[in-house]
C-alpha cells in the first residue's frame, strides 16, 4: 500500500511533461524523419540540411500517419527543393 502514493505522485510527475510533447515532420538529409525538435532546434543540430514538410503535431503517432499519407512515410526519400 505504501507505494501506491509513490507511484501516483509519479505518473502525475510525467503526464505534463507527456502533454507538452511536439512533433514535426522533416526533410532531412534527402529521407523523411520525424523529430520532437523544433524548427530553431534542427537548426541548430542539422544546420540547413532539412526542411519542416508539415505542421506541429501533439503526439508521434500523429506526425508519422501524416508522414506515411503525403509522403510515403518515415524513410521515404524527399527533396527541399
Amino acid at each position: 500500500m505504501r507505494h501506491i502514493p509513490a507511484l501516483l505522485l509519479g505518473l502525475a510527475l510525467l503526464a505534463p511533461a507527456t502533454a507538452l510533447a511536439n512533433y514535426w515532420v522533416y526533410c532531412d538529409r534527402g529521407r523523411i524523419a520525424v523529430e520532437g525538435r523544433d524548427p530553431d532546434q534542427m537548426r541548430i543540430a542539422r544546420g540547413t540540411s532539412f526542411c519542416q514538410m508539415g505542421p506541429q503535431m501533439s503526439t508521434r503517432s500523429d506526425a508519422e500517419n501524416f508522414a506515411r499519407r503525403n509522403f510515403g512515410g518515415v524513410g521515404g526519400s524527399c527533396s527541399c527543393r
